[in-house]
């Protein structure tokens, strides 16, 4: 039923069309690995998608990214220029970003963007095997089993290594 890797010739108009082909993709994974999920109507709210397991109910921002630079894709975690305000953490629980020309799925609980200090734009590696204390996302690649957790252990800072 996985909707496969996406062909490499895909052709949108503008990132608004991307943006909702990439939230549908997160909402057929989001499935496919046990959630239930929610779409907000309209484009009044911060998150793209509400995801629901058990009593947890999680407010999930969808980005995307096809820029390569060197070995990993820059991904930014701005609002578009339509929206005047910045996210907040009161908005939004978790990023979703699909790296597009890989397949790949990170989820980062939104603290660590959004938090102390707020970075707009990361780094990821999809395609590089881990080099221990040098990529610092690489442990949200795949990471399903966050879609699980409450918001309150999302919120929680993970110690400094």
């Amino acid at each position: 039923m996985h909707a496969g890797k996406p062909s490499k010739t895909l052709h949108f108009k503008n990132f608004k069309e991307r943006g909702e082909w990439v939230e549908l993709r997160f909402m057929t994974a989001a499935v496919e690995h046990g959630f239930k999920v929610s779409k907000p109507w309209g484009d009044c709210r911060a998150y793209d998608v509400g995801v629901e397991h058990g009593p947890n109910f999680l407010r999930v921002q969808v980005k995307s990214t096809t820029v390569r630079t060197g070995t990993g894709y820059f991904c930014q975690f701005k609002p578009n220029a339509r929206k005047k305000q910045d996210y907040t953490l009161g908005q939004i629980d978790l990023f979703a970003a699909y790296i597009i020309p890989v397949d790949a799925w990170y989820l980062i609980p939104a603290v660590l963007l959004l938090g102390l200090e707020r970075k707009t734009a990361v780094m990821l590696y999809p395609v590089v095997p881990l080099r221990k204390n040098r990529y610092s996302y690489e442990a949200y690649k795949e990471a399903w089993p966050l879609l699980a957790k409450s918001k309150r252990a999302l919120a929680v800072r993970p110690k400094p290594r």
